[in-house]
C-alpha cells in the first residue's frame, strides 16, 4: 500500500482561465468608449483571427452553437436530410442540426485517436446526407483527408465536410492550420470560446470559411436577416434615404465588444498557451504512461499539431475515479457521455447501446484530468501522484 496522500489544498481545478492584465485593460476601455455592442473590437478580433488561421473570412459569434446553427441553415440543412456526427461530442454538435429540421445519425469513433472514424462514416451514408460533421476532439484534428476519400469513394463528392474545430484553436492538420477551409477541403470551421477553451471570450464562437457567399449568407442569419441597403435594389428613386431589408427570419447570434476585448489578447498569447497545454500533456504522459489500469489518448498517425484543449483518460471505472480524485483535491471532468444515447435521441430516433461499442466504450469511462496553462509542475506532479494513488500503484 502506497502511504497516505494529504488532499491538495487549495483544490486544483478541472479547469481555469488565464486572464491577465492587458484583457482586463481591454474590457476597461472598452466600457469607457461607449461602444460595448458589436462593433470596432468585433471587427479587429474578426480580422486578427483570420489572418492567425489564414483563412479570408471570419466571423464573430455569441457561441460556437449559434455559429453552428447559422452555418446549417446557411448550407441548407431543412428537413429530409441527414447529418452525420460522431457520438463523442458535447450534444450542440447534434442539436443544431435537429434545431435546423435534420437528422443527426451518429457515427463511431476510432479506438485510439477518439476522433471520427471515416469508415463509420461510410457506414452512416445515405441517399439524405448533406453534411459530415467531424469534432476535432480534445484538439486533436480528426482525419479529414480520410473523410473526405470516404466520401469521394462513395461517389458522394456532394457531401460538404464542417469542422466542428470547438476544442481546436490553435491547431493544425498537414501543415495548414485548423480554419484555413480551403486548405483543408471543408467549408467551414465553428470554434469556441468558452471558458474552460484554450482561448476565451468568456462566450463565444468564431466561424471560418473560403467561400465568400457562404460569409455573406452567415452575416444575415446573424444578425436578424437584415440586409444593410437593400432598398438600393427595389427603390424607385437613388435619394432615398439609407435603410434596411430583411431578407431571411435569422437571429441575434452576433459577439459584443465586450467579449472580443478579451478575444483580441487572448488570441495574441494562445501560442504561449498551447505550448504550455503540451508540456502539462507531456508530463502526464510520461508519469501516467506506464500504468496497466488507465488507458491514454492516442496520438495520430498522420502529420498534425495537437493544442491539448483536454487530456482524457480511461481509468477502470469512472465514479470511483473521479470521487476518489476529488477527495485528494483533484478536480476532473466528463467529456463526453455518448450523445446517441441521451433520453431524447433514444427516444425520437430509436438509438440503442451497442450501436456503436467504441463510443460508447470510451464515453462509459472517459475522465478528463486537470489541463490549463496556469498549472504549475508541481500541479502535474500533484495529479500524476494522486492518480497513481487512486490506481493503487507507485509513482
Amino acid at each position: 500500500m502506497l502511504p497516505k496522500m494529504l488532499p491538495k489544498s487549495p483544490p486544483l481545478p478541472f479547469s481555469r482561465p488565464d486572464i491577465g492584465e492587458e484583457e482586463i485593460a481591454e474590457v476597461v476601455a472598452c466600457l469607457r468608449s461607449g461602444w460595448i455592442t458589436t462593433g470596432p473590437r468585433t471587427a479587429q478580433f474578426e480580422q486578427e483571427f483570420a489572418a492567425a488561421v489564414e483563412s479570408p473570412h471570419a466571423l464573430a459569434f455569441s457561441s460556437a452553437t449559434g455559429a453552428l446553427h447559422c452555418v446549417l441553415l446557411a448550407l441548407g440543412v431543412a428537413p429530409g436530410d441527414e447529418v452525420i456526427v460522431p457520438a463523442l461530442t458535447w450534444p450542440a454538435t447534434s442539436n443544431m442540426v435537429v434545431a435546423c429540421g435534420g437528422r443527426p445519425v451518429f457515427a463511431d469513433i476510432d479506438p485510439s485517436t477518439w476522433n471520427l472514424d471515416p469508415e463509420s462514416v461510410a457506414g452512416a451514408l445515405s441517399p439524405r446526407t448533406k453534411v459530415v460533421i467531424p469534432v476535432h476532439f480534445a484538439g486533436q484534428p480528426a482525419d479529414l483527408a480520410g473523410i473526405r476519400e470516404v466520401l469521394e469513394r462513395a461517389g458522394r463528392g456532394d457531401v460538404v465536410v464542417l469542422e466542428d474545430a470547438a476544442h481546436a484553436v490553435g491547431a493544425r492538420y498537414r501543415g495548414r492550420p485548423i480554419g484555413d477551409t480551403a486548405g483543408q477541403g471543408t467549408v467551414a470551421a465553428v470554434f469556441s470560446f468558452h471558458p474552460i477553451k484554450n482561448l476565451t471570450t468568456a462566450e463565444g464562437g468564431m466561424v471560418t470559411t473560403h467561400d465568400p457567399d457562404l460569409a455573406r449568407r452567415l452575416k444575415l442569419w446573424r444578425f436578424h436577416g437584415v440586409e444593410r441597403d437593400a432598398w438600393k435594389a427595389y427603390a424607385a428613386s437613388a435619394s432615398a434615404p439609407s435603410t434596411y431589408d430583411v431578407v431571411l427570419p435569422g437571429f441575434k447570434y452576433n459577439l459584443s465588444d465586450l467579449h472580443s476585448a478579451l478575444g483580441i489578447h487572448q488570441l495574441r498569447k494562445l501560442a504561449r498557451f498551447n505550448a504550455r497545454r503540451a508540456e502539462l500533456a507531456a508530463y502526464y504522459r510520461h508519469g501516467l504512461g506506464g500504468l496497466p489500469d488507465l488507458e491514454l489518448p492516442g496520438l495520430a498517425a498522420y502529420d498534425c499539431a495537437h493544442p491539448w484543449h483536454l487530456f482524457a483518460v480511461l481509468p477502470p471505472e469512472r465514479a470511483t475515479f473521479m470521487a476518489r480524485l476529488k477527495e485528494l483535491g483533484i478536480g476532473t471532468g466528463v467529456h463526453f457521455e455518448a450523445v446517441h444515447l441521451h433520453a431524447y435521441y433514444r427516444e425520437r430516433y430509436g438509438c440503442a447501446p451497442g450501436t456503436l461499442p467504441v463510443a460508447e466504450r470510451v464515453c462509459s469511462r472517459i475522465v478528463s484530468l486537470p489541463l490549463f496553462p496556469a498549472m504549475t509542475d508541481a500541479d502535474a506532479a500533484d495529479v500524476v501522484a494522486a492518480v497513481h494513488r487512486v490506481l493503487d500503484h507507485a509513482a
